[in-house]
């Protein structure tokens, strides 16, 4: 399912018109990455969490020319699944 998709099964879900449904679904995303750009987690009840974690400098091989090279500290979102979600999904 894409954004458009889900716009349009939101739509459905509460009748407004798709552009509404889009609105508000991109509006969600922009949110949420908003959120993590201000370096907050967004839980979602049952859902699930979204966060950053900040990966450490490391040490890595180039596949190509096997040599050793470092890769600096950078940060990575998270999807944590929630326990509703987690068991629905069992089923």
């Amino acid at each position: 399912m894409n954004k458009t998709e889900l716009a349009h099964s939101v739509a459905t879900a509460i009748n407004c018109t798709k552009k509404d449904a889009l609105a508000v679904v991109e509006a969600t995303f922009a949110t949420i990455q908003e959120t993590l750009e201000n370096g907050e987690k967004v839980a979602v009840t049952g859902f699930g969490t979204f966060e950053i974690h900040e990966r450490s400098e490391k040490t890595c091989i180039n596949p190509r020319t096997k040599e050793k090279m470092v890769c600096p500290p950078c940060k990575a979102p998270v999807f944590k699944v929630g326990s509703s979600l987690k068991e629905a999904l069992k089923k």
